[in-house]
């Protein structure tokens, strides 16, 4: 465990990023989430009030989650992960774990190019894992969220949010014997190649390459896997289109928005004036989606496993980007063959 804990130090972003101390188990709020640790799961409240002494608050992480990527307009996000080195690394990646894409691809029927195009947009294919000690930067955000640029009522949300992810941590950490002090990721906890949040960790990720470990840090098939049986859990459904570019009449216009979730058949957006580039099902369920591109508005129609991609990112920019970079990195890889 201690050499595959030196290499999960080794393969993490080294970022820089702001710690001070907290004397985070001398708070009432703390003291009481141990409390709760201890009567609910039946943690150790010493072991835990020793962790929670040493905890670091990350400034960085504090600023960092005031700026997320998905604030931006189509636009200026597009070309954060669109671009021909990640498309390049795509197909390489591709080649190098081509049998563990086509058994996910058997296994749980999701496409090879949106795994690859997920653990692409989230890691640059798991070279920016992330550098913050998960524990520090989950309580951090658990207990001292920015209240800046938002209303008290969203930074109770969010703090609750990140103290139950920090509860799945230690849970986690737990069950999978493993040093809660010691595993690196995001500003925001997320965690490996593919950046799964605690919750996610415990409830969708696999041990793929049968070693009788989840690691999603140097297992590229565990993480293969993971992302693929997340997306099989969500509802993908094998074979199915994602989205359309669509052609959308001035009266149309008004129908497009950031809704994700599919809630009109196809045959009745046409109607309306907006009809897909690609020939969908007229009994598709669907939604308009618009963008604000580079040349003017955008339409897009997406489907339900478009949909299905939100659930790893609630962004439709996000949803996106990955398909994009999934069609590129497929079409280069095959292109190629």
């Amino acid at each position: 465990m201690k050499k595959v804990l030196m290499i999960i130090a080794l393969l993490s972003v080294f970022a820089p990023y702001s710690v001070v101390s907290a004397n985070y188990n001398q708070r009432q709020d703390v003291q009481e989430f141990i409390a709760e640790m201890v009567a609910q799961h039946g943690f150790d409240k010493n072991q835990l009030m020793t962790l929670m002494q040493h905890v670091k608050k990350q400034t960085t992480a504090i600023e960092a989650i005031a700026r997320p990527a998905e604030g931006k307009p189509w636009k200026d996000y597009r070309p954060i992960f669109i671009t021909k080195n990640r498309i390049v690394k795509g197909v390489q990646f591709w080649r190098e774990h081509q049998d563990e894409l086509k058994r996910a691809e058997q296994a749980y029927g999701v496409p090879a190019e949106i795994i690859v195009a997920i653990i692409g947009v989230e890691t640059f294919y798991g070279t920016r894992s992330g550098n913050y000690p998960v524990l520090d930067a989950l309580t951090t955000l658990g207990f001292d969220y920015p209240l800046e640029n938002t209303t008290q009522e969203r930074r109770d949300s969010r703090e609750q949010f990140f103290r139950k992810e920090l509860k799945e941590y230690l849970l986690m950490s737990r069950e999978e014997q493993v040093d809660p002090r010691s595993l690196k990721g995001s500003y925001a906890g997320a965690m490996g190649m593919p950046q799964f949040i605690s919750s996610s960790f415990r409830a969708y990720a696999v041990d793929f390459d049968g070693d009788g470990k989840r690691d999603l840090w140097t297992s590229t098939p565990d993480a293969i896997g993971s992302v693929a049986n997340y997306f099989s859990r969500h509802g993908w459904l094998k074979g199915k289109p994602i989205v359309s570019r669509a052609q959308v009449s001035n009266d149309a216009r008004e129908l497009g928005s950031k809704k994700m979730k599919p809630h009109t058949q196809i045959k009745e957006f046409k109607k309306k004036g907006a009809v897909p580039l690609q020939t969908f099902a007229d009994d598709e369920m669907a939604t308009l989606l618009k963008f604000e591109g580079k040349k003017g508005q955008e339409y897009w129609l997406g489907l339900h496993n478009f949909y299905v991609i939100t659930r790893y990112n609630h962004s439709p920019l996000y949803a996106m980007a990955v398909y994009q970079l999934g069609q590129a990195v497929a079409s280069e890889y095959f292109a190629s063959r």
